[in-house]
């Protein structure tokens, strides 16, 4: 299947892509002969990689009741203060959450991203959920978590730990902690980093930056300006429970912090996690990759690096992951039965202006009969 008539963020050229199985086959100059699907210059870039997430946790509303100096402050004042919301949230069942935020990193055009927790199942392969790893929570709030991390034969996985949440001095000490007690030179995987300093940045292999969180709890972001030169940084969204549901708003935070270049926090999205979380398969667009990405619409008036920054859930177009379409837009229905993909579509269910793979609408539904008072995007409701 050509996918033609395509650009890449920051590109003015048009290029065509060839996608067989689950591989990309061919990038090459649009021709505009080719058969296949075209785009009219729409936007194409690799699926995103969101290295931090608890997919299980995007049903809770944003729960803060002030500024706070560390994460053990937060979690203590919200289970007094909100009780009771929490409460709610947690009556859904668990599968049903983690559908959801499988769901809400696909409407994002994410298809990989990483799960920070227990291990979860996941029922429909609808992105890739990455779990070799060792989650630890945090030095504060993981029991027995020296012996874990020391714990003789290990395997080659990262451990994935929050660290530095806080502004406080105790957040900065808890790193040194971690460095100090990883007797065996784990791979570490820092999460927020927001009392880090690049002494401490040399010990892990990479950190994965939560602007939009980091801002709604400590009023602070990780100094990624600075800790860049040290250490890989990755993107992170978080869950609901502190950061916004649509991720292109947090990317736009980050872009507006000016502590990296266009290029630098692309690449956070898409070749920096897939080098530390070692999936080499994916993060760019060329022959022999998987084919895992995004088409999207750039809204009217922003070229260059603009429009791809200022992108929103509802203007992508087409996601594809491991070759093939797990949600396209509406525009694209007759499109797509025109080059013979009819069965394909009905396959899908439609949600406000986008087809989505599964049964999406059946999913909120079930929720809702859990708690009621679930709110989703207006853009599955609208349309």
């Amino acid at each position: 299947m050509w996918l033609n008539n395509l650009r890449l963020p920051g590109q003015e050229t048009a290029i065509d892509l060839l996608v067989e199985g689950n591989a990309i086959h061919g990038v090459r100059p649009a021709n505009g002969s080719l058969p296949g699907l075209s785009f009219d210059g729409a936007l194409v870039f690799p699926g995103l990689i969101n290295s931090h997430d608890h997919l299980d946790f995007n049903l809770f509303p944003a729960l803060a009741n002030r500024i706070y100096t560390n994460y053990r402050d937060w979690g203590k004042d919200i289970h007094t203060a909100n009780k009771a919301a929490i409460g709610a949230v947690l009556r859904i069942p668990q599968s049903l959450r983690t559908q959801w935020g499988v769901y809400k990193n696909l409407l994002n055009g994410f298809t990989t991203v990483v799960n920070h927790g227990e291990r979860l199942a996941i029922p429909a392969d609808l992105i890739t959920v990455f779990q070799e790893c060792h989650c630890l929570h945090s030095v504060g709030f993981e029991k027995n978590w020296r012996w874990k991390l020391n714990r003789p034969l290990r395997d080659h996985h990262p451990f994935v730990l929050h660290a530095g949440e806080g502004t406080d001095a105790p957040a900065g000490e808890e790193i040194g902690r971690l460095i100090r007690w990883n007797l065996f030179n784990r791979p570490l995987i820092g999460v927020h980093g927001v009392a880090m300093d690049e002494r401490q940045a040399a010990f892990f292999r990479a950190l994965v930056w939560c602007p939009s969180s980091n801002y709604f709890l400590l009023d602070r972001t990780a100094p990624v300006s600075r800790l860049k030169e040290v250490v890989p940084i990755l993107f992170g969204t978080d869950s609901t429970l502190t950061a916004d549901w649509n991720s292109w708003r947090q990317i736009r935070q980050a872009r507006q912090e000016r502590a990296a270049t266009d290029g630098e926090l692309l690449a956070m999205l898409t070749t920096a996690p897939a080098a530390a979380w070692r999936l080499g398969d994916r993060g760019e667009l060329a022959k022999g990759k998987r084919a895992d990405l995004v088409i999207a619409r750039g809204k009217p008036g922003l070229s260059g690096m603009d429009a791809f920054f200022g992108l929103d859930p509802e203007d992508m177009l087409l996601v594809l992951h491991e070759g093939q379409i797990r949600l396209f837009d509406v525009s694209l229905r007759e499109m797509l039965m025109a080059a013979g993909m009819k069965d394909m579509v009905f396959d899908f269910s439609r949600c406000g202006n986008k087809y989505v793979a599964g049964d999406l609408p059946g999913l909120m539904e079930e929720i809702r009969g859990y708690y009621p008072e679930a709110e989703f995007p207006g853009m599955l409701i609208t349309g």
